[in-house]
């Protein structure tokens, strides 16, 4: 029975991706343990602490298809060990004296840590694909609309002009700068972990630290330090940028539905016959999709603080924080990932309504390039003074409702100094949009020369 939006045929379409649900699936981790055994039994025949021929009939072995998942499922159950019953079902399928050589010098967290380092590599390069293609997007969009200027709003109200290219832009330089973080953090999270008992090697001694080098290198993991049973920092780094990134999916997609409200109406998530977006109002065309990935956000946010908790860890090993990454590590990214295929489908089909953005840019009659006129007038009497009496006359045009250059005209204070005709440019929206077009060029100089491979 399916009972989480995870797995459930009903709802996961809308929540997670099927290629990060294959990362995480049970066949999966069973052969990620499987590949882990493989690497160490490797990495101890070349170093020559097991049998050649252990090695290979090992390797020969490991086949998951083997393997009978439900004695696997109630193993675990019935002996409260996560790994036992894999470790016993897999010495058997072997047999002879090499079975005896599985799991050797190992414990059973190494064999856990890595195979779930190993999904998360593997779901790191899901991401960054996703990342890319999206990024692409972003970049294609922010030049696309360099010179769609739309209102620009601070604290919910308008501001200064700006672009829809600008604000695109913004986003673009955040998703390049998470992919920064991804490729940067591998050095310090996709470690492989071989320690034994309590992390000092001694099952293997003088040759501890050479199988580890050939273990983590059969499994393209890197190798650490010291043993990190009780280091689960880069567990709570990768939550971070995982949590980092869907925050901000979930801001493109919160933006989007406070731009689709029927009072501003400036861009829609896009829409095709056959949405429904009310089961009772007809009429309704809502964000849903922006909607859904807002909400698994704050599901993503919440699980990934999880990390910090898990950092808290007793002596050399200790169990009670540990088994929560087996839960949120792969929610966490399968909800990103489908997020990121959610708000890629939006921006894919999203619309753009530029006479909307134009009326709204006119809503304040003016106002909302205050500023220009202030900084003009400054040059005359000050910035200061110019300050207060642009801000009379924008009061009086906001409780006359009249257009800004209308008060303007009337008042000496500043047709002193600026003409009719300097006054109507000054109060132009279109004429203030500062550097727009200059940051989304250095936005795409920097991240232009993504592709959609992984590095």
């Amino acid at each position: 029975m399916k009972s989480s939006v995870l797995d459930s045929d009903l709802l996961r379409g809308i929540f997670v991706s099927e290629e990060m649900r294959e990362v995480f699936s049970d066949d999966s981790l069973l052969q990620k343990w499987l590949d882990t055994w493989i690497a160490l039994a490797k990495a101890e025949a070349d170093v020559g602490v097991i049998p050649k021929f252990a090695a290979e009939e090992i390797e020969k072995k490991a086949d998951i298809n083997d393997f009978d998942r439900e004695i696997i499922r109630k193993g675990i159950v019935d002996t409260t060990h996560p790994l036992i019953v894999q470790i016993r079902e897999f010495t058997k399928s072997v047999g002879g004296k090499a079975g005896g050589y599985i799991h050797w010098g190992a414990t059973t967290q190494d064999i856990m840590d890595t195979a779930v380092v190993l999904q998360i590599k593997q779901a790191q390069e899901v991401l960054v694909k996703q990342l890319k293609q999206f990024l692409k997007k972003l970049l294609q969009l922010a030049e696309e609309h360099a010179e769609t200027v739309m209102p620009g709003r601070t604290h919910g109200q308008h501001a200064l002009p700006i672009t829809l290219g600008y604000k695109i832009a913004i986003w673009a330089d955040e998703i390049g700068k998470h992919i920064e973080r991804l490729e940067a953090g591998k050095e310090r999270y996709l470690l492989g972990s071989f320690g034994g008992a309590a992390g000092t090697l001694a099952s293997i001694h003088n040759d501890g630290l050479a199988v580890q080098k050939r273990f983590c290198e059969y499994l393209g993991l890197v190798q650490p330090t010291i043993t990190w049973h009780v280091q689960r920092d880069g567990f709570a780094e990768f939550a971070s940028i995982i949590a980092m990134i869907s925050g901000t999916i979930g801001k493109i997609a919160n933006e989007i539905i406070n731009l689709q409200k029927s009072e501003i109406g400036e861009m829609e998530e896009g829409f095709k016959m056959g949405q429904v977006g009310s089961s009772t109002m007809p009429h309704k065309r809502n964000p849903m999709i922006c909607e859904y990935v807002v909400g698994l956000t704050r599901v993503v946010q919440r699980n990934a603080s999880l990390s910090f908790d898990a950092m808290i860890q007793e002596h050399e090993r200790d169990m009670t924080f540990w088994t929560t990454e087996w839960s949120y590590l792969p929610q966490i990214c399968m909800l990103t990932s489908g997020g990121l295929e959610q708000i890629q489908g939006v921006l894919e089909r999203f619309i753009v309504y530029p006479d909307n953005m134009e009326r709204n840019l006119n809503l304040l009659q003016g106002l909302i390039v205050s500023e220009n006129l202030m900084l003009s007038l400054g040059e005359f009497v000050g910035r200061g003074e110019a300050h207060d009496i642009v801000y009379e006359v924008s009061m009086k045009a906001f409780e006359e409702k009249k257009s800004l250059i209308d008060v303007v005209l009337t008042d000496e204070r500043i047709t002193n100094h600026i003409s009719e005709e300097e006054a109507k440019k000054l109060l132009e929206p279109k004429n203030y949009i500062g550097l727009c077009k200059t940051f989304i060029s250095r936005v795409e100089e920097k991240w232009g020369n993504q592709d959609t491979s992984i590095n």
